[in-house]
Order: C-alpha cells, then sequence, then structure tokens
C-alpha cells in the first residue's frame, strides 16, 4: 500500500534510502537545505519541494535523516507547526538518546507520534535495501512504519523512544573498536612476515570472523578509503557513546581509548573513511604499510 511520506536529508544515505521507497511504489516528497540533491531525484518519481513547510503538509510519514542531533531539532522546530495532526516523524539519523527522548516529548506534546530509527550498514546497505535499522517508540507506531522500513532494510523495535539510538551507539562502539582491531591484525601480519591478504582469508569463517573483517579488511588491503562512513562521524558517534555511558553512570575504558584514536585521525584525514584507521596506525609504525597500493582517499 502506498504512504504519502516525505523525506528530509538527501545526502549520502538519503538519495539510495529515498529511491527503495520509490522503488517499492510509496509517494515521496524530497527536501534537503541544497535544493538541487533533491531535485536529481526527480527522475526517479519523487517530488522534489524547495519549501520545508509544503514538504511536510499533510505527509502521513516524515522521515529525517540528517547530519546530527542539533540539525534536526532546527528542521523539526520549523516544520512542527505545519505538521498534520497525529502525523508520524522518523528519524533515521544518529543522534544523542537524550536527543530522541527531547524529540519524542515536543512531538508527542503536540499531538504528533515519533520514533527514533538510525541504521546501519552504510551507502552500500542503503542502496540494497539491507539496512539494520533500530527503533524506539510504541509499537503501534512501529507497526504503522514496519511497511515504510521494509524497502530500506530490516526493522527491530528495541524499546521506547531513545532506545533506537542506544542500539546504534551499541553498533558503532562495536564496529569502531573492531575497525582499529582489524588495521592492527593487518600490520601486525605484514610486520612479523606473513602475507596480510592470506591471514585474513585463514581466519575467515573462524571466531574473528565479522562484516567488519569482511568489509573493511578488503578496504585495508585495497587501500580505498573513499568515505562510505567518515572518520569525524565515527568521532560523533564515539562521543555520543561516551555521554550516554556517563548518562547511565557507567565507565567504558576501551571505548575511552578508541576515542581518542578517532581524536587523533579526525586532525589527520578527517574526511577519509573510518577504515582510514590503518593509516593512523602506519603514522605510529614508520617503515610498516600494508600493501603496495596507492591509498584512495577522495
Amino acid at each position: 500500500m502506498s504512504t504519502q511520506i516525505t523525506f528530509l536529508g538527501i545526502g549520502l544515505m538519503g538519495d539510495p534510502m529515498v529511491r527503495r521507497l520509490l522503488a517499492a511504489g510509496h509517494a515521496v516528497t524530497a527536501w534537503n537545505r541544497t535544493h538541487a540533491k533533491a531535485e536529481a531525484l526527480a527522475a526517479a518519481g519523487a517530488r522534489p519541494v524547495s519549501d520545508l513547510g509544503e514538504a511536510v503538509r499533510d505527509a502521513q510519514i516524515v522521515i529525517s535523516m540528517l547530519e546530527a542531533g542539533p540539525t534536526v531539532n532546527l528542521v523539526l522546530q520549523a516544520a512542527l507547526p505545519l505538521l498534520a495532526p497525529n502525523a508520524l516523524w522518523i528519524d533515521m539519523s544518529s543522534t544523542q538518546q537524550a536527543e530522541a527522548q527531547a524529540f519524542h516529548t515536543l512531538l508527542t506534546a503536540q499531538g504528533r507520534r515519533f520514533i527514533d530509527a538510525p541504521v546501519s550498514g552504510g551507502v552500500g546497505g542503503a542502496a540494497a535495501g539491507t539496512l539494520a535499522i533500530m527503533a524506539g517508540g510504541s509499537a503501534e507506531d512501529f507497526a504503522e512504519a514496519e511497511a515504510v522500513f521494509a524497502p530500506m532494510g530490516r526493522a527491530t523495535r528495541v524499546g521506547p523512544a531513545g532506545a533506537g539510538q542506544v542500539a546504534k551507539l551499541c553498533n558503532q562502539l562495536i564496529v569502531g573498536a573492531t575497525i582499529n582491531i582489524v588495521a592492527e591484525a593487518m600490520l601486525l601480519a605484514q610486520a612479523a612476515g606473513a602475507d596480510p591478504a592470506a591471514m585474513r582469508a585463514a581466519i575467515r569463517g573462524g571466531f574473528a570472523e565479522s562484516k567488519i573483517l569482511e568489509v573493511h579488511g578488503q578496504r585495508m588491503l585495497d587501500r580505498n578509503f573513499v568515505a562510505g562512513g567518515k572518520i569525524t562521524t565515527q568521532l560523533k558517534d564515539q562521543r555520543n557513546i561516551l555521554a550516554a555511558a556517563e548518562a547511565a553512570g557507567i565507565v567504558l575504558p576501551l571505548t575511552e581509548l578508541v576515542t581518542a584514536r578517532y581524536m587523533t585521525l579526525a586532525k589527520q584525514i578527517p574526511q577519509a573513511d573510518h577504515s582510514a584507521a590503518l593509516i593512523g596506525l602506519e603514522q605510529m609504525n614508520p617503515g610498516q604499510r600494508v600493501g603496495a597500493a596507492p591509498d584512495q582517499l577522495d
């Protein structure tokens, strides 16, 4: 069944997500602060609109995919007076748990509804419709949103509003740390006389197997550091993880170390993919380098 959707934020992730929705038969109005990015979706069947108020007016469901919580807040505050009664706002951006809870409070107080539904899977997952979608909100609202989530990936309700962001932070905690560990394994193999590519092939299928070893391990071998997930984005997530841990009254010592590594990387190669943690590691070990290919950074 077609749903009238307004999608706010046509970036690296938003563009393929809208295309998946259109291919599934949904009617999508597209809005972006840089209007040309929304216009690029017209040929795929979207209705690009330059005015935010016009974009959200009459929408049954509004999906936001924006850079961070403060941006979501600005757009939400501007759009709220024009939202249809009982409209469902689904924020698929990565924000802090407290921000998602504040969005929920604001919308419900005004007679609208809210789900936080951050994603994992990167641009490739968005294009393939295989994103992992972690949703926080009421069971009733989630049931209504499932048909919208389905073309974009696999959605799981993990608790009330704000819980989606907690699940995403747990995901990013594992991703951020594991990329660094895979980089260390690659460099150790190289420095100690083993073939890093053969080492990776040998351990795949064992307990060390992971999506990170599969995807980012290959990126490291190819030295393909063109951003899918930027180092600066990972650093934002790391800081949000530590903020959530502080709010929950716990200490995450390994995450603190990983965050420090991304702080250093963000000063050196901020626009690179987070798999470029390998470059930072090599800079700490002069004379050691995995593979002979030139670095691809843009």
